[in-house]
């Protein structure tokens, strides 16, 4: 066992070396540099706490959050909502269903840029066609050009893609289930809607739990969906956090203040997914 311990050992650490080195370190220098003035390029001095005064100074920013917030939780509770009808229906007894759970698995292992720039298109050309036949007005401009209705095209895209992982995640919760629950529900008059409050949903809390975390985290850090179809604008309308530091940070010579940023944003992801948690596993406990 001791010598199979030191195989395990020698295994792991050139994974923990290359994490350490392309991660951590990167992480440190991030966190250093966000306390001085360093615009990605020569020298710097190091200003205390100033880029943090700022921050919560800056219009731009508390628009980014606020445009980053409205998105993750629309897309967080949309992902969920459609994942989970899509799972139960692929858990039922119907035909082709395995062909059907390949098939809903796709736009998960499709790249998040070919599927943005697809839908680029769309957007562009395809709907506005179909709305000019239709006689709908409002959708005969491309959307992605609107201020006002572009995000609705990035959450429509992310939540597109990100159904499929979730849903296989609630398939696996579905399919942990004994079906002589529903059998003995079934016996005792109890309908669809009744099943599934009482027995379904308490009994894939736990899922439910790490999908709304894991949605939630991933909206919250969205970049390439936004960099496909909007790349930030029109103007700042679609400006997320990340978009926000990754144009400050590496075209606009604010390296250090969207440093800053980036520990504030890494803070707040945190806060929320630990919050997510105590929040929804204090519900499985009571259910």
């Amino acid at each position: 066992m001791k010598k199979n311990s030191k195989a395990f050992y020698w295994m792991a650490l050139p994974a923990v070396c290359l994490f350490f080195i392309f991660h951590t370190i990167p992480v440190i220098q991030g966190i250093i540099y966000s306390f001085t003035n360093y615009k990605g390029y020569g020298d710097y001095e190091f200003i205390g706490l100033k880029n943090y005064l700022n921050l919560f100074q800056d219009d731009r920013v508390f628009a980014s959050y606020g445009f980053t917030f409205k998105f993750a939780i629309i897309a967080t509770i949309l992902v969920n909502v459609i994942s989970l009808m899509i799972a139960m229906g692929l858990n039922a007894k119907i035909k082709y269903r395995n062909t059907l759970r390949g098939i809903f698995f796709i736009p998960n292992i499709l790249s998040i840029l070919i599927v943005g720039y697809i839908f680029n298109y769309i957007f562009a050309f395809f709907v506005p066609q179909i709305a000019e036949k239709a006689g709908i007005n409002s959708l005969t401009e491309n959307i992605l050009g609107n201020p006002d209705l572009a995000w609705i095209g990035i959450v429509i895209v992310a939540v597109w893609q990100a159904v499929a992982f979730n849903t296989i995640l609630y398939l696996a919760g579905l399919q942990t289930i004994p079906s002589d629950l529903y059998e003995a529900a079934s016996l005792d008059g109890a309908g669809k809607w009744h099943s599934f409050r009482h027995i379904t949903f308490p009994l894939i809390a736990s899922f439910f739990t790490i999908n709304m975390v894991l949605a939630m985290k991933n909206f919250l850090m969205v970049f390439d969906h936004i960099i496909a179809l909007t790349g930030g604008g029109p103007g700042q309308a679609t400006e997320a956090i990340s978009i926000l530091i990754y144009k400050g940070g590496f075209q606009g010579g604010e390296f250090a203040y969207q440093a800053a940023n980036s520990v504030i944003y890494f803070i707040i992801i945190v806060a929320v997914s630990i919050i997510q948690i105590k929040f929804l596993q204090k519900r499985e406990v009571t259910m």
